[in-house]
């Protein structure tokens, strides 16, 4: 129901939330302030508890699609020279996440992850053009049988203070299952092979591990 990433800030969350509730309670007088401040505290946890949330998702195997690897808006399709390791041109599909959305990172495919690095950096907003280069970010490559070498990316945006990564080199990457997550950000880029069919357009909203997003 949620994210192993969350227990901790869930945890304090409810402390703090149950905390403040009492001491409005026990303190304050003015009926609506004390009513006020209990709602706002309910809320804000509410707002914790969907952010961290990690819906079960059912992912058909199927070497010939790329899956969504997060929920989010389609914000980028367009040929980029990729510069960090295939040094060539690319066909980049990029997924902005706003806050409300899920922020589980899932494997786009499945093969063998061949390359994982985490790179410090800053914290531009997620649809800045420098953010996939300059921000905080992770990039993961999984050779599959079919795409070949694919590589992605997790950017941490404006909000983001942690990106959390579990590919290691060597792991075998199971299609639609968790990869990582990215803490209050931000957006996800894909590195695809020039060709590949694209199955979205520009300001597409996409289910993560659920929906195509490109196949061969």
């Amino acid at each position: 129901m949620f994210h192993k990433e969350g227990f901790k800030i869930i945890l304090v969350t409810l402390f703090i939330v149950i905390g403040v509730s009492l001491i409005a309670h026990y303190f304050v007088d003015i009926l609506w302030l004390k009513k006020g401040i209990q709602l706002l505290a309910i809320i804000f946890l509410i707002a914790i508890l969907q952010f961290f949330r990690n819906p079960k998702r059912v992912t058909p195997q199927n070497d010939q699609h790329i899956i969504a690897p997060v929920d989010g808006k389609v914000v980028v399709i367009e040929e980029v020279f990729e510069k960090e390791y295939f040094k060539d041109k690319r066909l980049q599909i990029s997924i902005f996440m706003s806050p409300i959305n899920v922020h589980v990172t899932r494997y786009a495919l499945g093969g063998k992850v061949t390359y994982s690095e985490y790179h410090p950096g800053k914290y531009l907003v997620a649809w800045h053009p420098k953010a996939s280069e300059e921000n905080e970010r992770t990039t993961v490559v999984v050779d599959n049988p079919v795409f070949g070498e694919v590589l992605y990316r997790q950017i941490a945006g404006a909000l983001a203070k942690r990106i959390v990564n579990y590919a290691k080199v060597g792991d075998t990457a199971v299609q639609g299952e968790d990869a990582g997550f990215i803490k209050f950000g931000s957006r996800v880029d894909v590195y695809l092979p020039l060709g590949t069919k694209v199955k979205v357009k520009l300001g597409d909203k996409v289910k993560g591990g659920v929906q195509v997003i490109a196949e061969k």
